[in-house]
């Protein structure tokens, strides 16, 4: 029993990581859309194109974890709180990981919203964020942080 246990336990930890990186990019995903329709729709620099999608990101990503922490019942200090605690080193990877991706893409800030470039550019850098989040949610929830602090808040 011992030995299976320890064979289903990555697959468990693995799991919940894809699960919490799934989560974290809804959040991203939305924000970064926006804010790069929005920057680019008004013609703002790469500098705010970034700024404006990055906070909402973050925004989008905490609303998302905050809206299933309130139905279960907890306060909304302490909600905002554990959305805190357990999405900002997510979030921040996949910002991090996404804007370097669309900054080494030629001409991907400055291509409009009826460009093919603008769009592949976007959705391949959140491929690769998702992608290199998952083992970043995987370590910070085998040491208890990160989404393993919202699981037993959320409510099912």
């Amino acid at each position: 029993m011992e030995h299976r246990h320890s064979h289903d336990q990555p697959r468990s930890l693995t799991g919940s990581a894809v699960q919490a990186t799934l989560h974290c990019l809804t959040g991203c995903a939305i924000g970064e859309v926006l804010g790069m329709v929005l920057a680019t729709a008004l013609g703002w620099g790469n500098a705010a194109s970034i700024a404006v999608s990055v906070a909402l990101a973050f925004l989008f990503g905490y609303a998302l974890t905050i809206r299933p922490v309130l139905r279960a019942g907890v306060g909304l200090r302490r909600a905002a709180g554990v959305a805190f605690a357990g999405d900002t080193v997510s979030i921040g990877t996949m910002e991090i990981v996404d804007n370097a991706f669309i900054l080494l893409v030629p001409g991907a800030l400055a291509a409009g919203l009826a460009d093919g470039l603008f769009w592949w550019s976007l959705a391949l850098s959140l491929v690769i964020a998702f992608v290199l989040t998952v083992p970043v949610n995987r370590w910070l929830i085998a040491r208890g942080r990160g989404h393993a602090l919202m699981h037993e808040l959320h409510a099912h």
